[in-house]
């Protein structure tokens, strides 16, 4: 259908590492709240994410986006680099 927005789920984190050809890997991080303690707890996850460009450094804030898998771990791509890392 066109025109329509893509409904793919997009996240924030930082990479972590960027060693492979076109790979990064994405550190992102989130509070949830305990369910009997009611303490937030921070939670945190690594995702490989494809960048084809390979733009990407070492402490990059980037957003990325689901896709279909492109390999056993990476289901993810880049769409932007928010934030370049000061080197």
């Amino acid at each position: 259908m066109a025109g329509q927005e893509s409904k793919a789920r997009t996240m924030q984190g930082l990479v972590v590492s960027n060693g492979m050809q076109d790979s990064i890997v994405v550190l992102t991080s989130r509070f949830i709240k305990h369910a009997k303690y009611k303490k937030f707890i921070k939670k945190s996850t690594k995702v490989m994410a494809h960048d084809a460009t390979n733009v990407c450094g070492v402490g990059d804030t980037v957003t990325i986006q689901e896709c279909k898998p492109i390999s056993k771990n990476k289901s993810w791509t880049l769409v932007s680099v928010d934030v370049k890392a000061k080197i």
